[in-house]
């Protein structure tokens, strides 16, 4: 077996990466005005080609003991940034959130989406040296959607014939759906959905990504090394990744600034003045389709009547939120996730804040003078304060907001996805995808409980439907019912702000909202 990756030679989209970090950067000696207030003269960016060797460090926001390694099972920051390092998936999204090749060389279907094939690319080595094959897929398609042990992306992958899936060489599987699925391509760039051996186990994880598993404390943090073998040419550039979980703001911030990190993710708002003003420090800022909604349990009172659902959504100053909560870093939303899909329902009217409204549904609904308990957690930046800030907009309204902050570890605890109010994050998906994960009965992070008949059929029939513009309608109508009675009030979406050193290189801007361009690890290089 020829190995793949180990030579040192940039590659010519080293070179491009290169390029573009440094078309931005500011020159030596060049002045900035800084959020501080006063011109900073930032450090130049290193110049000349990337660099191989070194640790690169970094500071992850939240982390707790039920942290994982599982390639299928992430749910928190340190999870997600950790499977980006092992694990590949076949498909994956490029930094314009558009879907490009990885393990997979092609994935096609028949007109109908009943049968569809993939095909490996030539060469591909699991860590251990084993060779990756049409068998692998398998194992990891059927553990995904194990119907009796589901992961994450069960739902998504619910249209699979788990029994009709077959290897027709060493390279290629094919998919016999039991329904037509448009979706799957969506599904197999998922970063919950990489693919690991025949015999695969979580707590000695083999994968075929750009690091390999050195070791792993729970909650602490983890470190991988290089994988020599990757089939990316030239990549990784660093010997070695130590992923850091930092539940506490301040502390992750305090790393970056004392060196002991090189990078965070998350950086909170009201600390950016902080790092704008060290010379040696960078932002790195992503417009993207993220967002940190509130969960309102449409099963449970106060929130299984629509009227006190649309009273809440009314009750948000929007404007006020991206300006407060995000120092401007955002735009609006309008209770619907997923504005970047191209069959998006652009054609509802935006919601505005109407307290005289608000009053009046609740009212009607018998829930004046309503007090509920709103659970916060530090789960992602501007979470937190968009509660403080929720609470003093619903007291105008009469609305009663009694705050409970838990730590990332309760959060995504027993009562996760049991909470009657509370918030999240989610990253860039499109409709389908995000539906498939959070809105439908059987999603795995059905955390409002949402369950429409109408919307769901819709879902179902959009997913099978190969005529764009019906997918579009179908779409357009499920969103409609969503916007009007769903339990989510999505009222922004924030850009990923992330840091690092001066001396990390080789990090960009990324639409998928997963921070530091996707946990980018493997293409981002230490200047000595």
């Amino acid at each position: 077996m020829a190995s793949r990756g180990q030579s040192n030679a940039p590659s010519r989209r080293d070179f491009l990466r290169y390029a573009a970090a440094g078309a931005g950067a500011v020159g030596a000696g060049a002045l900035i005005t800084g959020c501080a207030g006063g011109a900073v003269r930032k450090a130049p960016v290193p110049t000349g080609p990337p660099q191989y060797g070194g640790r690169l460090r970094v500071g992850i926001v939240g982390g707790s003991s039920k942290d994982t390694l599982d390639a299928h099972a992430p749910v928190t920051h340190p999870d997600q940034a950790r499977i980006f390092q092992l694990y590949d998936t076949l498909l994956r999204y490029d930094d314009e959130y558009l879907i490009q090749p990885a393990l997979a060389e092609s994935v096609e279907s028949d007109p109908q989406a009943t049968t569809w094939t993939i095909r490996l690319r030539e060469g591909l080595e699991f860590h251990d040296g084993k060779t990756v094959t049409a068998e692998d897929v398998i194992h990891s398609l059927r553990r995904i959607a194990d119907p009796d042990d589901p992961k994450n992306g069960a739902v998504g992958l619910s249209s699979l014939d788990l029994n009709a899936m077959r290897a027709m060489d060493p390279r290629t599987v094919r998919l016999t759906l039991s329904r037509p699925d448009v979706t799957l391509p969506d599904q197999f760039a998922e970063y919950g959905n990489g693919i690991v051996p025949v015999g695969y186990d979580p707590k000695r994880p083999v994968g075929t990504g750009p690091f390999r598993f050195d070791s792993f404390e729970p909650g602490q943090q983890s470190l991988f090394t290089k994988n020599a073998n990757y089939w990316r040419d030239g990549e990784p550039y660093v010997d070695e990744i130590v992923i850091i979980d930092f539940p506490d703001d301040t502390a992750r911030i305090n790393a970056l600034l004392g060196g002991q990190v090189d990078a965070i993710d998350q950086v909170p708002l009201g600390l950016l003045r902080v790092l704008d003003a060290d010379p040696n420090l960078r932002l790195l800022e992503s417009e993207t389709g993220s967002w940190i909604p509130f969960t309102m349990r449409v099963d449970r009172p106060p929130f299984d009547d629509v009227r006190v659902r649309q009273a809440f959504r009314l009750v948000v100053d929007r404007e006020q939120m991206i300006r407060q909560v995000l120092g401007g870093h955002g735009t609006v939303g309008n209770d619907l996730y997923a504005p970047a899909d191209p069959l998006f329902n652009s054609a509802l009217p935006q919601r505005k804040r109407d307290v005289n409204k608000a009053r009046q549904l609740l009212r009607e609904a018998g829930k004046e003078n309503l007090t509920v308990e709103l659970v916060t957690s530090p789960v992602a930046a501007g979470v937190v304060e968009a509660a403080q800030v929720f609470a003093q907009q619903a007291a105008e309204a009469g609305i009663t907001v009694n705050i409970r902050r838990v730590d990332t570890g309760e959060f995504f605890g027993d009562m996760y996805l049991s909470w009657d109010f509370a918030q999240d994050f989610w990253f860039s998906r499109n409709f389908l995808a995000q539906a498939s994960s959070g809105s439908l009965p059987e999603s795995p992070y059905n955390e409002t409980h949402w369950d429409h008949p109408e919307f769901n059929q819709l879902v179902l029939e959009a997913r099978g439907t190969t005529d764009a513009a019906r997918r579009k309608e179908l779409v357009a109508r499920a969103q409609q019912i969503e916007w009007e009675s769903g339990g989510y009030i999505v009222w922004g979406f924030p850009n990923q702000l992330d840091a690092h050193s001066v001396r990390v290189v080789g990090l960009a801007p990324d639409k998928s909202g997963i921070p530091l361009n996707s946990y980018g690890f493997r293409h981002a290089w230490l200047a000595k």
